[in-house]
């Protein structure tokens, strides 16, 4: 316990030192912005076959580059394992982790990170092969069951079969594409991560039809971006990015009709646009318009969504609890005002 301890200190020590630079000046000076990623997950960070990043995680940092630096190609993305993303990021290696990441209290408290929000609000799921005849998780006594090392997967099925006084082997490999092998040579009966991260991970599987995800979801799983923590202008920028991509969505601000709203005669939509006197930017460093550059470089909230992960794309996730709250969903952001 001690070591562990002693380490995590040494991590928020480094993070700290790192924060104290003043990131956005740094970003600013070296013209990118350095933005951790996985290490290839379809629909939330995945390069494509000329190696450009896509998804709604490598969205978000493309608005955040397009606020501080006015580009949103002004990036580097830094392909990162769940073991070595929080180290890339207390390290200053990176200026902002997106990476498909629970929000957690140990996380939040003890790695000198800060999570800005929540960009899709997930939980943990169970795929098995159809073969195997499983209607249930309660259904694993004895599974093997592959996942990612150092995620907050392995602390949650420990749980779930504790709970339900049931056994298993557990498999955790460091890359990600290693435990979708293990899974489809079968290594393992059961591969688990976020549900999300199942409808992506499916994908790579040579027969995706011949598996299904188990209805249980056994955990909540907020998922968004960090930076480090002690640099409270930084974390404000990287906040209020997100923030204005879901009010965006709310009032109907797109990235077609930005310049055009901002003639609207709404005042919450003139606040988030920097109409008329309105400037909400100034105290962050920004310029009256960041928001407006954020929603131009990718489209709402809703937009980033359909585009990427929505049910029209291979992954086919439904807006559920990651709807606006006005239809009934989570998504809720603090209004620019």
């Amino acid at each position: 316990m001690k070591s562990k301890l002693m380490t995590l200190a040494a991590v928020a020590t480094v993070a700290a030192g790192a924060a104290a630079a003043g990131t956005l000046d740094d970003v600013k000076a070296a013209g990118k912005l350095k933005c951790g990623v996985s290490q290839g997950l379809p629909g939330f960070s995945n390069p494509d076959d000329s190696g450009a990043w896509t998804g709604l995680d490598v969205d978000y940092c493309r608005a955040l580059a397009a606020v501080v630096l006015g580009d949103s190609e002004a990036i580097e993305f830094v392909s990162l394992s769940a073991k070595d993303r929080f180290t890339a990021l207390s390290s200053g290696e990176i200026d902002v982790l997106s990476r498909n990441t629970t929000w957690t209290a140990t996380r939040d408290n003890d790695l000198g990170i800060s999570f800005v929000g929540v960009s899709y609000y997930d939980g943990q799921g169970m795929m098995v092969p159809a073969g195997l005849g499983v209607n249930s998780a309660t259904e694993l006594d004895g599974a093997t069951i592959c996942t990612n090392t150092g995620t907050t997967t392995e602390l949650n099925v420990t749980d779930f079969f504790k709970q339900h006084g049931m056994s298993f082997e557990l498999v955790a490999l460091e890359n990600s594409d290693e435990v979708v092998a293990a899974y489809g040579s079968g290594r393992c009966d059961v591969f688990t991560t976020d549900r999300s991260g199942l409808a992506a991970e499916r994908l790579k599987l040579a027969d995706p039809e011949a598996h299904v995800v188990l209805p249980e979801t056994i955990s909540k799983e907020p998922l968004g971006p960090s930076v480090r923590s002690g640099d409270e202008q930084w974390f404000k920028v990287a906040r209020w990015t997100l923030n204005a991509l879901i009010e965006a969505e709310e009032y109907g601000i797109t990235a077609a009709n930005a310049e055009e709203m901002m003639g609207s005669a709404n005042p919450a939509v003139q606040r988030i646009l920097g109409a008329g006197d309105n400037d909400y930017g100034a105290a962050m460093g920004l310029t009256k318009d960041w928001a407006v550059r954020a929603i131009k470089a990718t489209g709402n909230y809703g937009e980033i969504y359909e585009r990427n992960v929505g049910p029209d794309t291979p992954l086919k996730l439904g807006r559920g609890v990651n709807e606006q709250w006005t239809n009934g969903g989570l998504m809720y952001a603090p209004p620019i005002r």
